[in-house]
């Protein structure tokens, strides 16, 4: 089969590689769609996989060809992307994100940049008819942004401000629409990423320069970090009113830090901060189950935010294309 095959620190190749072989538990995937997360990036570039060579890929949709169970063959599934040990404390309670030992497709081991993927039963998530490929690869971000939405407690008639207008900053406005908040704010230093949040029908904030300074002064009940970067995390203490609620999502690039006015916010405000980490994916709270259900009722609307949609042997491409940013995207989506 073809395969996008990470080497070494930008040693990124597609070239044929052993079609995988499943094992009892596990079904055997026909990748038809994944799609390049902002983690992919550095994952490919600086910071490297857990091991190497490795095929990254976490944000995938397929059909099952082969499976213990006649009857899963042809079937349509997401897949949830972390193995759990289901050893720990946090596996014993289902909180499978907290896991001390986990595994994960894309990082740890082989994932979804390839034609076929050798799959545990446990991870799918089966797929409606009237939810495609493309939008069940969608499925990762979206779970994760419902999770941090859930984080922050939205409810009905919230003001909620979103600082990071990229893929899951839109993902995070859809689902605080989704639960009832009154005005959904999105803040960003790019441009061109607010005038297409804009076309999605969002109110949007320009932050000035590379420290992203306020240009207009708004409070809103919650606040969601979603840019990993230090200026955000100042602006989301100001931005929060009084008892507000700061979830912090962004996965930050280097150390992160806020000045003393900002800390001073927490304090006066007496502000809640709190950190989301991935998803839930339990039989209690399941964002995963959640996130299919919303994408097929038409509440999430994630099809309109792919703007490239690749083939697997422009891999390089599409990476360097997102690394130099020559161009606008969105989210970029292989087809295979």
């Amino acid at each position: 089969m073809k395969a996008a095959v990470l080497y070494g620190i930008g040693d990124l190749r597609f070239e044929e590689v052993q079609r995988p072989v499943r094992e009892t538990g596990e079904v055997l995937l026909k990748i038809r769609a994944s799609g390049i997360c902002g983690s992919d990036i550095p994952r490919v570039f600086t910071k490297g996989t857990y091991n190497f060579p490795t095929i990254p890929g976490h944000e995938f949709a397929g059909e099952i060809v082969e499976a213990d169970k006649p009857e899963l063959a042809g079937k349509k599934a997401a897949v949830f992307p972390l193995l759990p040990c289901r050893k720990c404390y946090a596996c014993s309670i289902g909180e499978y994100a907290q896991c001390e030992n986990y595994d994960y497709y894309g990082s740890r081991r082989d994932g979804a940049f390839a034609e076929y993927l050798a799959v545990k039963e446990w991870n799918l998530i089966f797929l409606p008819e009237e939810v495609s490929f493309e939008e069940g690869a969608m499925c990762e971000p979206a779970s994760v942004a419902r999770h941090a939405v859930l984080n922050a407690a939205v409810k009905e008639g919230d003001s909620v401000a979103i600082y990071g207008a990229g893929p899951i900053g839109l993902m995070l406005g859809q689902w605080a629409r989704a639960f009832g908040a009154s005005k959904v704010y999105l803040s960003d230093i790019d441009k061109a990423k607010l005038d297409f949040a804009a076309g999605l029908g969002f109110e949007v904030l320009e932050t000035q320069g590379e420290h992203g300074g306020q240009n207009a002064e708004i409070k809103t009940d919650v606040v969601i970090e979603g840019a990993g970067v230090s200026a955000a995390l100042e602006n989301c203490f100001k931005t929060a009113k009084n008892f507000g609620r700061v979830v912090l999502m962004g996965n930050p690039a280097g150390d992160m830090h806020i000045s003393q006015k900002a800390y001073w916010e927490i304090l006066r405000k007496q502000l809640t901060v709190k950190g989301t980490w991935n998803s839930s994916y339990n039989d209690k709270e399941n964002d995963w189950k959640e996130s299919i259900k919303a994408i097929k009722d038409g509440k999430i609307k994630v099809k309109e935010l792919i703007t490239h949609r690749v083939r697997l042997d422009e891999c390089n491409k599409a990476f360097e294309m997102m690394r130099d940013k020559t161009e606008f995207f969105n989210k970029v989506m292989f087809i295979i």
